[in-house]
């Protein structure tokens, strides 16, 4: 009889062993390793029509036809933006967030959007049965003849449903509980995972089939399962916000037809998600005017400028080292900032605890905010609030000096159309283009110009 060969693979990583190790090499786990039977790489069958049996064949790049992807718009604009314009045919897009962030919720309303065009989709779930995706559709309003639910985890049946039903979009929801019948590994891990996953893909590119597949997340908030799964899909969407909080989030971490700094701000409401078109009005709807800490910055999310508000807290600390804790900013970014104020302009800062926090959930990381952070700490500290029509942008150098930003007339425009009054900037992007004229802009080259103009002494 002919030895079945197995071998050892690791369930947070996907490192592979012809023996068990207590240690595993490529993530440095403890007891990861799992016993599988090794899959032969054959050629096997193709279910779908269209396919050479013979393989592709190399082709010049100039002889290649080059025209524009078609897209499938959706009624969402801000989930359009976040994929570059709209669904891709052919597309494989992995959608990743906390348990009960709304990811299901997101995706049954893209689906029954798409149905209602009488564009066949196939919802397939794998954690709910028919009837408890019917109440849920029955909530969030969805009545839509195209629109079929198929309850099944094996790939095998997936796939022959895909078949049958020819959809022209389809939801997984979600990649850890379906199952390919030569793994032998169980649902969700590294195996099961990959090789389904490679399937999918093989329906998704050679049908012009959009298929969606909802991911699970680690405690570190990472999609769970190997890397290799993100490097598989074309895009890679998170769908961030606090379960108690009723905004939500959509990035585009990854995105081969489109950009990955776009954001999409969804309102969780009884009847579903409904679109945020206007966010800085949002996020600065709560704030308060004329308390010491406060300032507004515009930010940069892919092509969109929006305007939030940093908030400071600088107070004694009553232990020997001072604590530093950001929220929604980088806690490296924040230290090296308290470290330019104490050096270039004389805060003691070094026996001060310092709380920082960017109102609304969001997470700001480009260089831009620095002087917002820096204004927002002097202005605690001090205990001298900042004008609440005042804007701050601009990126802080280790010498104390102000740089330039990018895109500094959308969001000049941004803050006018939201009645602020004056905006404090970098010198150097004075050049080149003409202010707005119901704003003042005022330049400046150092932080200690700017703590002039926007904290009283």
């Amino acid at each position: 009889m002919v030895k079945r060969k197995t071998k050892f693979t690791c369930q947070e990583c996907g490192y592979e062993s012809a023996k068990w190790m207590g240690k595993c090499p490529g993530c440095n786990n403890w007891n990861t390793l799992v016993e599988e039977l090794e899959v032969s790489k054959g050629r096997g069958q193709h279910i779908f029509k269209g396919v050479s049996q013979n393989g592709s064949k190399p082709v010049k790049i100039t002889g290649i036809e080059s025209q524009k992807e078609p897209r499938i718009p959706t009624s969402l604009k801000e989930f359009n933006r976040v994929l570059g314009g709209g669904i891709v045919p052919g597309s494989l897009v992995l959608v990743g967030g906390d348990p009960g962030i709304g990811k299901s919720t997101l995706l049954l309303q893209i689906s029954a959007q798409l149905a209602e065009k009488e564009m066949p989709v196939l919802y397939i779930s794998g954690e709910e049965s028919p009837r408890q995706t019917k109440l849920r559709a029955d909530r969030l309003g969805i009545h839509a003849d195209s629109l079929y639910v198929l309850a099944e985890t094996n790939l095998f049946d997936i796939t022959s449903q895909i078949e049958q039903v020819r959809p022209a979009f389809v939801v997984i929801d979600s990649i850890q509980t379906i199952y390919k019948e030569e793994v032998t590994s169980a649902p969700g891990s590294v195996s099961q995972v990959r090789e389904c996953t490679g399937e999918l893909m093989r329906i998704a590119k050679t049908n012009n089939i959009p298929i969606f597949i909802v991911g699970h997340v680690t405690k570190e908030g990472s999609i769970a399962g190997p890397r290799l799964l993100e490097h598989m899909v074309d895009a890679v969407l998170y769908f961030e916000g606090e379960r108690h909080h009723t905004y939500r989030i959509l990035r585009g971490v990854k995105n081969r037809f489109g950009s990955t700094n776009e954001m999409g701000i969804f309102e969780m409401k009884e009847e579903g998600l409904r679109e945020v078109l206007n966010p800085s009005e949002i996020f600065l709807e709560e704030r308060t005017r004329g308390a010491a800490g406060s300032t507004v910055v515009a930010s940069m999310e892919g092509t969109r400028p929006v305007l939030v508000e940093i908030q400071a807290l600088i107070s004694p600390t009553s232990f020997g080292n001072p604590r530093r804790m950001a929220t929604g900013l980088d806690h490296n970014r924040v230290s090296l900032l308290m470290a330019v104020l104490e050096k270039r302009v004389g805060l003691m800062l070094q026996n001060q605890d310092a709380y920082l926090k960017v109102a609304g959930g969001v997470k700001l990381d480009e260089p831009a905010v620095d002087l917002a952070v820096a204004i927002s700490i002097a202005s605690s500290y001090r205990d001298r609030p900042t004008k609440p029509d005042d804007i701050f942008i601009g990126e802080v150098g280790l010498t104390g000096e102000i740089r330039r930003v990018s895109r500094i007339e959308q969001r000049i425009q941004e803050a006018a159309k939201l009645g602020f009054n004056r905006v404090i900037c970098p010198k150097n992007n004075l050049d080149g283009w003409t202010a707005p004229k119901n704003i003042q802009v005022i330049g400046v080259s150092t932080v200690q110009e700017a703590l002039d103009i926007g904290v009283e002494a």
